[in-house]
């Protein structure tokens, strides 16, 4: 199953990614956005782990950019809650296994410009977090990771 983790920059730095949620095109998310195709279904599952990146950004202190790790994992190390919390998108999975780099597809990064927006919206300012979804996530080939860790300062 393809998974979109919210991340840090903080959360690069690793030999892989321990992180318990992300966002996936699910069964819920496809029926509460029946009109979608595919690609539409991937993009919200992105802008949702994107979203989750700023509150793990306001939680740890590390550098303003949103960061959403793309990885491929097996249908078993990724469960689809059959109860969605008050705060869960319809498009939330638990990862129940380790997110190693060889399973990572993809990384999405905001450019440096969007850390004001970032910054204030992990703070709390709605109108920030507004501008910051506005803006588009750079794309990164998963060789990229070492270039990516040293520009964000890991």
């Amino acid at each position: 199953m393809r998974i979109y983790l919210p991340a840090t920059a903080g959360d690069l730095r690793g030999d892989g990614l321990d992180l318990d949620w992300a966002h996936a095109v699910t069964a819920a998310l496809r029926a509460e956005l029946a009109d979608e195709d595919d690609e539409g279904l991937e993009m919200t599952a992105t802008l949702a782990a994107a979203d989750d990146s700023v509150r793990r950004i306001a939680s740890d202190a590390s550098v303003p950019r949103r960061v959403v790790v793309v990885a491929d994992l097996p249908d078993a190390l990724v469960q689809v809650p059959e109860v969605l919390g008050e705060e869960q998108l319809p498009s939330a999975v638990e990862v129940v296994g380790p997110v190693r780099w060889t399973d990572v597809v993809a990384l999405l990064v905001d450019e440096p410009a969007a850390a004001d927006d970032v910054r204030a919206a992990a703070a709390g300012d709605d109108g920030a977090l507004d501008r910051s979804a506005e803006r588009d996530l750079l794309w990164y080939d998963v060789v990229e990771l070492d270039d990516l860790r040293a520009e964000l300062g890991g």
